[in-house]
């Protein structure tokens, strides 16, 4: 199939008719879906360009992104002069050129965060439609009931709402509280076109255990706002669900344990840390080491595997360590932003970067690090994981994908098992799982542009492990 598609690709480019550099193109010509990829390196990530014309007799466009799970991502203006065409997409603080070589042709490039990609652009056959294969979402029957239910956090003056799955039977079970990783992330954790947290949930209640999650503050049903909040504010939304499940008939309170993924790992230590009640912790690619040390970490292993050469590597943590310090030594965060702004800018001046390459990637820095986030990066830069696992008493399980680029399992898994066994708990169980990235999906490199292309959402390997070790307890 893949050859033959390609044969009747290579056939209508052949017969298309050629478009004259000074013709204006009909607008109209362009209506449809136009697909192209771009080449990252280590991976190849396809980006689709949905065209038509609006009532007001405009060319419009929306953007998918396939193998990342995003779709009619809203784009701004859609230009087309002659045979130029320009497509801004202010979401993503990108833009895409092209120009129209013919009726299924038109080469261009991307460009976002001050680089340039060539992406060429072929128009597909037919309207585009992308099902993302995700065969592990349970489908019903269920073995087990799945309430709706709301909780309060006290101290936040929040309710927060979630999903808690019972096994069938009287009880009453163990359970477990599910804790997502950074950012804002619904109960589910659900990230390019992936539910990680329903799989883990489903799997679980199939096997006698019951399964909290629920939604982050400001998402979902949940109340409340992530903006200024930092690792120890979710770690109160945790206590308020561990309280609440100890108020369930059909919930074993001495066996209510903690699962947490990436930032949730630490999150689920430092609720532990300080509340002997918590029967076990399942820490999934959670950090050993401070948060600039991750970073760093994670900096380096994602350039290396993408192509990026060392020098660039060198710079990029240079000017990482820069901007960490001044977020460190500048509380006020309306000063930071103005400091962390100038340091960024002299980096890109020195590097003889043009003017509008600065206003795109300092664009960028503010969209990936704001003001309103700078609370959450203070506290994760600046805290050890260490100080909270070493007070940890209660059996853990610390597992992590041996391709992990985010949070290195040599690094971080040490960490963990040395920072416990110093405060007095040999109770502890590391694991580096081969082939496995930082979703826990069986991979080829590791990288995040990967996730969305992989179908697996969770290694049912990992799964097994999880359950038979609490059932084990």
């Amino acid at each position: 199939m893949k050859k033959s598609g390609l044969l009747i690709l290579i056939l209508a480019l052949l017969f298309s008719s050629p478009v004259n550099s000074q013709d204006q193109i009909d607008k109209k010509s362009l209506a449809g879906t136009w697909m192209g990829r771009l080449n990252l390196g280590a991976v190849y990530l396809r980006v689709v360009f949905n065209l038509k014309i609006n009532e007001y007799d405009s060319l419009i466009a929306t953007l998918d992104s396939p193998d990342q799970g995003a779709k009619n991502i809203p784009t701004g203006k859609t230009t087309l002069e002659g045979k130029n065409i320009e497509i801004t997409v202010p979401r993503l603080l990108a833009e895409y050129s092209g120009i129209v070589k013919n009726d299924t042709l038109i080469e261009g490039t991307f460009r976002q965060a001050g680089k340039v990609l060539p992406l060429d652009l072929i128009r597909q056959p037919k309207t585009m439609t992308f099902d993302l294969k995700r065969p592990q979402e349970p489908k019903p029957r269920f073995p087990y009931s799945s309430e709706e239910v709301t909780f309060s956090n006290e101290k936040a003056g929040i309710n927060l709402a979630g999903t808690l799955t019972i096994p069938e039977g009287d009880g009453p079970f163990p359970s477990v509280i599910l804790i997502t990783g950074s950012g804002s992330q619904n109960r589910n954790e659900e990230l390019m076109g992936h539910k990680p947290f329903l799989v883990i949930a489903d799997h679980l209640s199939r096997n006698g255990i019951a399964v909290f999650r629920y939604d982050d503050r400001g998402v979902g049903q949940s109340q409340g706002t992530p903006l200024n909040a930092t690792s120890a504010d979710f770690a109160d939304d945790v206590r308020a669900a561990f309280l609440y499940l100890g108020t369930r008939k059909n919930i074993d309170p001495i066996t209510i344990g903690l699962a947490g993924h990436s930032e949730g790992g630490l999150i689920a230590a430092m609720v532990a840390s300080d509340n002997p009640a918590i029967a076990f912790v399942i820490s999934l690619a959670g950090p050993g080491v401070p948060g600039d040390q991750i970073m760093h970490r994670q900096n380096i292993d994602i350039s290396r595997i993408s192509g990026v050469s060392e020098k660039q590597m060198k710079l990029n943590i240079s000017t990482n360590k820069k901007i960490f310090s001044v977020l460190q030594k500048e509380p006020d965060n309306k000063l930071a932003e103005e400091k962390i702004t100038g340091v960024y800018k002299k980096v890109l001046v020195k590097q003889k970067t043009s003017p509008e390459e600065i206003d795109q990637a300092l664009k960028q820095l503010n969209t990936s690090l704001n003001p309103v986030s700078y609370n959450w990066m203070r506290f994760f830069i600046a805290t050890d994981p260490a100080d909270f696992w070493e007070k940890v008493s209660c059996p853990v399980l610390a597992l992590n994908g041996e391709k992990d680029l985010q949070v290195t399992a040599e690094v971080n898994l040490i960490a963990i098992e040395k920072a416990l066994k110093s405060g007095g708990n040999y109770n502890v169980i590391t694991m580096t799982l081969p082939g496995l990235n930082h979703l826990f999906q069986n991979c080829k490199t590791g990288l995040p542009a990967e996730y969305g292309e992989i179908e697996e959402t969770f290694a049912p390997d990992v799964l097994k492990i999880m359950s038979e070790w609490i059932k084990g307890l």
